[in-house]
Formats: structure tokens, sequence, C-alpha cells
């Protein structure tokens, strides 16, 4: 087994939201993009909300999210995981992204939205606990996996219409 790292966040100075996933597919750590598997509902929900649809370039993508005020990251720094579901990380294997940092960086940022529930488990216990002085809303989205097959994407849109409520579109 091999230890897998994220990417960099997708920052913004100006965040005022944060998406957070557990940790990239193997089809994003391959092509070195967040949700690049090409069944993965997150873009085509981009799209739909901020118009960073998967027609237009990834880069172009990431600056739309940006200029909406949403930064991007995935809550495990690295892991070993033998596919791409969450339910196969090594628990023990988990390494968690420097937030303490991130949030200092990042003051404006008042709202989390998890992609899914491991990226939300993860958070909340090996993260929260160490934000003494930060205070957020903490918000579970359906998770945009083509795992998660149980919710249609209609269902999905409807729910992650929170993010684009809460950074005004």
């Amino acid at each position: 087994m091999t230890i897998i790292h994220s990417f960099s966040p997708v920052e913004n100075r100006d965040a005022e939201a944060l998406v957070l996933g557990s940790m990239p597919g193997k089809a994003s750590l391959a092509a070195g993009q967040y949700y690049a598997h090409p069944k993965n509902h997150f873009w085509p929900i981009m799209g739909e909300l901020f118009g960073a649809s998967l027609t237009i370039p990834y880069e172009k993508r990431l600056i739309i999210l940006k200029s909406s005020k949403i930064a991007l990251w995935d809550v495990l720094a690295s892991c070993v995981r033998e596919s791409s579901l969450d339910a196969r990380i090594l628990k023990e294997s988990e390494i968690v992204n420097d937030f303490e940092l991130f949030f200092s960086e990042h003051p404006n940022i008042s709202d989390l939205f998890f992609n899914g529930l491991k990226a939300e488990q993860i958070f909340l216990k090996k993260v929260k606990p160490l934000l003494k002085t930060r205070e957020f809303a903490c918000n579970l989205l359906p998770s945009t996996s083509p795992a998660h097959a149980a919710l249609s994407f209609e269902k999905k849109l409807k729910a992650w219409e929170a993010l684009a409520q809460r950074v005004g579109r």
C-alpha cells in the first residue's frame, strides 16, 4: 500500500466558505485536479450554481470558485487507501491538513461545507478540537462522488444550493 497526498487548497484571501472533501480519488490524483472523475457530480453542480461547468478549462473553473468567495480543500493531507472509496482509508494512516495555519490566513471563512460524511467525520474528530478560537457553521452536503449513487443529481444539486445561498448567488 502507498501513501497518497491531497492537493494544495484552491484559495482566495477573501473566501467566506470552504468546501472540504476527504481525499482525492484515483482519477483526480492521476489528473492533478479536484473532482476529475467523469461521473463525479461536483463540477456539474458548480456549473449549475456558479457557471464553473465541465465545458470550460479546469483553471478557469477554479478562478470562478475563487471569485465566488469559495475555497476548496481536503480534510486529509495524506493517508493510505487502496481504492478511491473513503471506506478504504486506513484510519491509523490519516494525517489532517494544517487548518490552524489555513484559517489564520483566511479570516473571512465562517462556513464549512463537507462534501460527504467522511470529510465531516474526520474534521469533527481530528481538526475541530484543535481549533480553540474559531467557530464555524458546519454544513454536511451529500457526496458528489459516483460511489454515492443513492441520490439523483437533482437532489444533490438541491442540497448544494446551500453553498450558493451562503455566498450570495
